[in-house]
């Protein structure tokens, strides 16, 4: 299979030769073949495993998205992913790196929230004047 993880921004990996896939849905655990059928899943953060030819079994920890297979062309889309091929490894990546994505997040989403309260303060007081 070829397999392309894509984030908002970049493609973050491109594989051919894939044997097999993992991935964690909201209905559980699903695992895609070269030849089953074709699908699209919401997937849940969490840890997708492939494996391809060349490079054994990686693992690529997500967070929410969704998973689109035609024929043998595996996309999975992502808000952020780091991968690893080790696990102890991966978990350290994930805390540095999705838990501070996640305080920066919700910072950004503080100062936007003051903004637009500011604004709709503004623009009630311009209506009633």
């Amino acid at each position: 299979m070829n397999l392309r993880i894509l984030e908002p921004f970049r493609i973050f990996e491109e594989k051919s030769g894939v044997r097999r896939i993992v991935a964690e849905t909201n209905d559980g655990s699903y695992g895609f073949l070269p030849h089953r059928r074709d699908c699209v899943t919401a997937i849940k953060p969490g840890i997708l495993v492939y494996e391809s030819d060349g490079e054994g079994e990686m693992f690529v920890a997500v967070d929410e998205g969704i998973l689109v297979k035609t024929g043998v062309d595996v996309s999975v889309s992502v808000r952020r992913a780091v991968a690893g091929k080790d696990l102890s490894q991966l978990r350290e990546l994930v805390v540095r790196e999705f838990l501070t994505l996640n305080a920066q997040e919700q910072g950004a989403r503080s100062a936007m929230a003051k903004l637009e309260t500011g604004f709709l303060r503004r623009f009630a007081n311009f209506r009633h004047e």
